[in-house]
């Protein structure tokens, strides 16, 4: 079987690709699961109820998400409906939302996706490695295909909760930073790895957004607006293959579109 996920989609550019490509991606790609990290795509701050539903409809299985989850309050109440609409496990307990859902693939298989947030230069949350250990520890063995985005800053810390999962869960890619790395790899216990998968978005921009403003900022320290770039959008994913019986991951690989729709 095969998964699909879709890096951090960045407001309407963002969604407009993946509208205009999912389909596609998904028949060329003989797609069985289909899971986008969705927290930016609300103008690049959040997600919405409506937001959220239309991806969903679009043909995307699981939405992900991160720090800007809390971003509009109208998504709260809709995060206690929406299952397929996570927020990273580690916050509070009491929060809104899970942080894991179990859903069934196209092909039939019972997958389980899980969302982690690290803690370095993110607001503070419980330990994200001891939540990954508690969650696999009360999953149904029977669920052999897992799968992990984890939300955060450093490379490094993206690096060791991939070691930490190895060979415990089909694939981890990270998330957060929207910038892709070059390091689509399997891990020696079958686990899929990238530290990040990049964002959905327009790519001639400072991760997303305007390029003015942000060197004026950088250049002055003094507010600015940020506003959503447009040029160069292009969609950014990673497509794991999987052994569904054991649920390792037997090839992974990067896929991008273009703003000419080119893919690959």
């Amino acid at each position: 079987m095969r998964i699909l996920f879709i890096g951090d989609i960045f407001a309407s550019v963002g969604r407009k690709l993946v509208a205009e490509h999912l389909p596609f991606i998904v028949e060329n790609e003989r797609i069985d699961l289909a899971i986008a990290n969705a927290e930016n795509s609300a103008g690049g701050f959040g997600v919405t109820p409506q937001i959220c539903e239309d991806l969903l409809a679009m043909g995307l299985d699981v939405l992900t998400s991160g720090n800007h989850i809390w971003d509009k309050r109208e998504i709260y109440e809709h995060l206690g409906r929406q299952p397929r609409l996570l927020r990273p496990a580690n916050y509070a307990p009491d929060l809104p939302g899970k942080g894991v859902v179990t859903v069934q693939a196209r092909n039939g298989v019972t997958c389980a996706v899980m969302n982690l947030q690290g803690r370095t230069y993110m607001p503070a949350t419980d330990c994200p490695f001891r939540k990954a250990d508690e969650i696999l520890g009360a999953m149904d063995a029977s669920v052999k295909v897992r799968f992990v985005d984890f939300h955060a800053e450093l490379t490094s810390e993206k690096m060791a909760m991939g070691w930490h999962l190895d060979g415990r869960v089909t694939a981890m890619v990270g998330t957060h930073t929207h910038v892709p790395t070059a390091d689509t790899r399997i891990l020696p216990r079958g686990t899929a790895y990238q530290t990040d998968c990049g964002m959905t978005g327009p790519y001639d921009s400072v991760i997303g957004v305007e390029k003015d403003p942000v060197l004026r900022k950088f250049l002055t320290s003094l507010p600015v607006r940020f506003d959503t770039a447009k040029e160069n959008a292009q969609l950014h994913a990673v497509i794991v293959d999987v052994e569904a019986d054991s649920g390792r991951a037997t090839a992974v690989k990067r896929y991008v579109v273009k703003q000419d729709g080119s893919a690959g």
